[in-house]
């Protein structure tokens, strides 16, 4: 969605590395720089006035002129100031003291709300609420229907006493609702409305009805981010119309421009609330300001991709593996590196996944062109070996190599890669789970010659070096006596001579040592 916008500001900041000051021309060709990615990006002009002004007038200040680094300054003062056109702090849903809290979905039509109202209600179920549906949308054809389907994908009541498709009257309908969450015991109500292909006076006057009927605790106003400036006028006609307490962008995965997104909380001064991100139903979730100006400057948003991995992952699976890369539970095989990997793909497309990882828009057109079937074909080549081979890969031979490609319709080469690939990974989490770091890495610990620190108990003992013996026969005979002497005595007496032997003579053993000539002053 604002990948636009983020190449033109990763351009921008690029022309401000290395400088140890800013100076006047270099804040206002910046300040341009931004303007135009913005512009571009279809924000509000007034957005943009208002936001390079701020950045402007921050960039001007002591924060950036006795930094230590300008430009890192720069970049802070931008990501801050979208943090606040994009409405500062995350915003929540206001549940009711008392009864069923009643949300209220408005919008235009297209926008995406019955697929919208599936979603939160798969969200609040999974926050441990009592959702219920209500088919208040009896215009539009099957839209009746679309909610009943999508309702039943999710496992959640659908309130849809008319049939639509012209026939009913939906504010009777979304007072009955109310009505029926009480009988039933729904803490939540979630009322879609018709919506309508253009912003008229029927529609704002039938939502503004079903608003009295119900005393919503929340109105949403559903819009597609994909709009553009459109978004903007529509947000502003129903706030003056029917009013709302939070916004919800649709399609924020498409290829727009995004300016919607960066202008709709500023000017109507509205909190974007919610977020949809994909198809799937659980492509849902809180808007956060600050993890969206952080994917926007190419800083990635890591906190949404582990929240989404705790919710994911199997947290019993997890800890087996980890027991079995540390050599407590096993050996790790190509059994349990096929679960990883199917657990990893509920997370979402892998393109989705990698580009939440800080500074992955330098590789946004690889992982646009990333093919998800490969991980397909990685499955098939695994599930075409027999149990005894997953369990030790070092066992397929070239024979049992064929036969697997043939199995899976894959190639040789790709087993071969595969069995490769499995046993440098396996190596590489061996060394993270252990603690010691990944081979080959600077300044890892537990890698000798890296500069990390040991501890105590692991460090190896130091070899010391070899005794030197000397060319001369004779010399070296003399060598491997003193040698044998100096060990006889080392057993009966770590401390000094032998119990009762006659004194060693040091000048004696040095001479045969053959040492250098003045360095018998030494020995006394």
């Amino acid at each position: 969605m604002f990948a636009t916008l983020s190449d033109r500001l990763a351009d921008t900041f690029k022309n401000l590395r290395g400088k140890g000051r800013l100076s006047e021309a270099d804040i206002d060709a910046t300040a341009r720089e931004i303007r135009i990615a913005l512009l571009e990006a279809d924000v509000a002009l007034p957005v943009v006035k208002e936001f390079v002004a701020a950045v402007k007038e921050r960039a001007r200040g002591e924060e950036v002129s006795q930094a230590l680094n300008p430009a890192q300054q720069v970049v802070k003062i931008v990501n801050e100031e979208l943090v606040n056109i994009l409405g500062g702090e995350t915003r929540r849903l206001r549940y009711a003291k008392s009864g069923p809290t009643v949300i209220m979905l408005a919008g235009l039509q297209g926008a995406g709300k019955t697929t919208l109202a599936a979603k939160l209600a798969l969200w609040l179920k999974e926050q441990g609420r009592s959702p219920m549906l209500v088919a208040a949308d009896l215009q539009r054809p099957n839209a009746v229907n679309q909610l009943q389907v999508n309702g039943e994908r999710v496992g959640v009541t659908v309130f849809a006493p008319e049939p639509g498709n012209g026939v009913g009257d939906p504010v009777a309908v979304s007072r009955a609702a109310i009505e029926e969450a009480k009988r039933t015991l729904h803490d939540t109500v979630i009322v879609d409305t018709a919506g309508r292909l253009g912003v008229d006076a029927e529609l704002m006057q039938q939502a503004a009805d079903i608003r009295d009927a119900v005393q919503p605790d929340e109105v949403l106003f559903v819009v597609d981010a994909m709009i553009g400036q459109d978004a903007v006028i529509t947000a502003q006609a129903f706030l003056d119309g029917v009013g709302y307490d939070g916004v919800v962008l649709t399609k924020l995965d498409g290829d727009a421009r995004g300016g919607a997104a960066l202008s709709i909380a500023s000017i109507t001064g509205k909190p974007v609330m919610f977020a949809s991100n994909g198809e799937k139903m659980t492509d849902f979730d809180l808007f956060h300001p600050d993890r969206m100006a952080s994917r926007i400057l190419d800083m990635g948003d890591v906190m949404t991709l582990i929240e989404q991995a705790e919710k994911t992952f199997d947290a019993e699976q997890a800890a087996k593996a980890a027991a079995k890369l540390t050599g407590e539970g096993g050996e790790f095989t190509l059994d349990d590196f096929l679960e990883q990997m199917q657990q990893v793909r509920k997370l979402g497309s892998m393109s989705k996944i990698m580009g939440m990882l800080p500074g992955m828009g330098q590789f946004r057109d690889q992982l646009e062109n990333f093919d998800e079937r490969e991980i397909d074909r990685i499955q098939a080549i695994i599930q075409s070996m027999t149990p005894a081979e997953r369990a030790n890969p070092k066992m397929i031979d070239g024979s049992r190599r064929a036969r697997i490609a043939k199995g899976s319709g894959r190639q040789v080469s790709d087993v071969n890669q595969l069995v490769d690939r499995f046993f440098e990974a396996r190596k590489m989490m061996q060394s993270f789970a252990k603690g010691g770091g990944i081979p080959g890495m600077p300044g890892m610990p537990g890698m000798p010659g890296m500069g990390g620190k040991r501890s105590k108990a692991k460090q190896a003992p130091k070899k010391g070096k070899g005794k030197r013996v000397s060319g001369n026969p004779a010399k070296a005979a003399q060598q491997a006596a003193a040698q044998k002497d100096k060990a006889a005595s080392a057993g009966a007496n770590p401390f000094g001579n032998p119990g009762g032997a006659e004194p060693v003579d040091y000048e004696k053993a040095a001479a045969a040592l053959d040492l250098p000539k003045d360095f018998s002053k030494f020995l006394k």
